[in-house]
């Protein structure tokens, strides 16, 4: 196990954090992640928005896939990492929680201030109209439509994806949006697309305000999250990350902790709850309690 001290002595430095998490955080949920330690692809490039809209057979082969992948995501629960989050922000540690994962799982662990910089997968928006409805209904229909390809035997991959390499997606059958007839797509942003800017600005404010930022379980390879650690390193902001492997950030780190996220954030809460920073009769029961 990694000396955790300096880590538990940064934050208790460091009371403001703007917190950056990644896949590292949602693989113990059986969510597979899309790199390794060194940050190279663990599978092939994810769907590009150009594809996705340009292609109909591609649309196809992402919603056959993504029909057999929801499967591991709606049934995903919170990690340790995220109910350690979860117990900061309610201890008031945290200014805001930036997470580039699409799971939700932050939320489900009682995160309040949190920005899906990437968005969510359990949403499905109309490129049409603009119409946005649950992925369960979706999911629903796709069921229903493709009953056939319920018993494929699919490995899961990262975001809900799921591996049928080599098949013939021509006759797979998605339906269109309900309101306008327009093209239905997962309320995420996929590489090509640009990131909402209220979200960026949202980002912003909050590292503006914020003391440090904590990257947790994340390589930073995409710039969409990377950017905010630039920035934080332009103004002089403290960055420390815990993550196994490179991050795209080693170079601006001010600490870095090799260690499993979920070990690295419990330890790290359980100390700081633990603290006399925090005794004070009903607040640490408040603290400690599950917001379920």
């Amino acid at each position: 196990m990694a000396d955790l001290q300096p880590l538990i002595d940064f934050v208790q430095q460091h009371p403001r954090l703007l917190v950056i998490t990644g896949a590292g955080c949602s693989t113990a949920a059986g969510i597979p992640d899309y790199r390794d330690e060194n940050g190279a692809w663990k599978q092939r490039e994810p769907m590009r928005f150009h594809v996705f809209t340009g292609d109909p057979v591609a649309r196809k082969r992402y919603w056959a896939r993504s029909m057999l992948g929801w499967r591991t995501m709606a049934h995903a629960q919170p990690t340790a990492a995220h109910h350690a989050l979860a117990q900061l922000e309610r201890a008031g540690r945290i200014n805001l929680l930036v997470t580039q994962n699409v799971d939700g799982l932050h939320q489900a662990a009682g995160s309040t201030g949190v920005v899906d910089l990437h968005g969510r997968i359990d949403t499905v928006c109309c490129l049409g109209c603009g119409a946005r409805s649950p992925r369960r209904a979706l999911q629903e229909e796709l069921m229903a439509r493709n009953p056939g390809w319920l018993a494929l035997d699919a490995r899961s991959l990262a975001d809900g994806d799921a591996d049928l390499e080599g098949r013939d997606f021509a006759a797979f059958d998605v339906p269109d949006c309900p309101a306008c007839g327009g093209t239905l797509k997962p309320d995420v942003v996929f590489f090509g697309e640009s990131v909402p800017r209220d979200r960026v600005a949202a980002v912003r404010e909050a590292l503006a305000q914020a003391n440090a930022v904590l990257v947790a379980g994340s390589s930073l390879m995409v710039y969409s999250g990377y950017r905010f650690v630039e920035e934080a390193a332009a103004a002089g902001k403290p960055v420390v990350a815990v993550n196994r492997g490179r991050t795209r950030a080693d170079p601006v780190l001010t600490l870095k902790v090799e260690e499993e996220v979920g070990i690295g954030l419990e330890a790290l809460a359980g100390t700081l709850l633990s603290s006399a920073l925090f005794m004070n009769g009903d607040t640490r029961k408040n603290l400690i309690s599950s917001p379920n």
